[in-house]
């Protein structure tokens, strides 16, 4: 029996993450020894009956105040500042990371590939490779965690949300729901395949190994579903009367009908789409359906259009690592 007292290190968080969790359980268990003996001490030396000098009790001491609360101030303080580092270091994303887009539900975990790949409970990544998971539930509430990456975030609906890590080792590994989320939590896990970067790009080339015909990548996708629902009719290549251009939308100033700004980023755009009146683009009315759109697309058409809207051009928005949708704006 190979018993194990943590799962595999097998990205760049897990070495840190570790480090941090043994110094603290550590900390604790030594600390509590230490209260715990100066009890018994203290219990058995004064108890009624023993003879101990009780006559002029010490009350103060100023060299034992400073050593109990100074050596626990600076142990907390270098905690805090290495769990801070780790902290910004994982809601800091590469700008060259590989991009996946997971959808929770009840109970499987769906993800896309931005080549269109899309893949079931499970996720394939090459080995070396920053990656960066977009998350979504289309139900309840879930929690998308990789124990051996140590990365865990939750999975909210109506907000995006997003995680990182750098594999460090090729193999599979674990992927599981923290939160309950139903009859079938228990169910709702999966793998995920680590692999080299040769292995990879065969992987990729042969799409995924699925027998079934060549990917169409997101933004083609959403190009298709953006001209089935005819959005152009209103969103065209300029500003009209009946709707702003989308083209270089992505991490442009966007000015409301009461006077607030936001700037666009892919939460705006979602809501945008399904809850068109939340905030109206100055100079514009109520010409968009109301929740038509909510209730004919998918987390994942929504997604496919978001991607052809990105495609169109603008610059990627500095965006809080869980972007909550401001709203939206015909």
């Amino acid at each position: 029996m190979n018993l194990r007292l943590a799962p595999e290190q097998a990205s760049n968080f897990a070495l840190p993450y570790d480090i941090l969790f043994n110094t603290f359980t550590i900390l604790s268990v030594v600390f509590t020894i230490i209260v715990f003996a100066m009890i018994l001490f203290f219990v058995s030396k004064y108890r009624r009956g023993r003879k101990a000098d009780r006559s002029n009790p010490m009350h103060h001491n100023t060299r034992v105040e400073l050593i109990l609360l100074g050596i626990p101030t600076l142990l907390g303080l270098a905690m805090f500042a290495y769990s801070t580092k780790i902290y910004v270091d994982m809601r800091t994303v590469p700008e060259d990371a590989y991009e996946v887009f997971v959808i929770g539900k009840q109970w499987m975990w769906h993800m896309q590939h931005p080549n269109g790949i899309r893949e079931n409970n499970e996720l394939h990544v090459p080995l070396g490779q920053p990656v960066k998971l977009t998350l979504i539930s289309q139900d309840v509430i879930h929690g998308f965690y990789l124990p051996e990456m140590r990365v865990q975030y939750q999975v909210v609906p109506g907000r995006y949300t997003k995680l990182w890590f750098k594999p460090t080792k090729a193999g599979r590994f674990h992927i599981w729901c923290t939160i309950h989320c139903g009859t079938q939590h228990s169910e709702m896990g999966g793998y995920i395949y680590v692999m080299e970067p040769k292995q990879w790009a065969e992987w990729v080339a042969n799409d995924g190994n699925r027998f079934r015909p060549r990917a169409t990548t997101l933004a083609q996708a959403g190009e298709q579903r953006f001209k089935e629902l005819a959005c152009g009719t209103c969103h065209g290549e300029k500003d009209s009367p009946q709707g702003p251009s989308l083209k270089g939308l992505l991490g442009k100033e966007r000015v409301f009908t009461d006077g607030s700004r936001t700037v666009a980023d892919e939460g705006y755009i979602r809501e945008s789409i399904i809850n068109p009146y939340a905030r109206l683009n100055a100079g514009y009315g109520e010409t968009m359906p109301v929740y038509v759109y909510k209730e004919q697309i998918s987390e994942e058409g929504i997604r496919e259009i978001i991607e052809y809207i990105k495609s169109l051009g603008g610059a990627a928005p500095t965006a809080s690592p869980a972007t909550t949708p401001t709203g939206a704006n015909q």
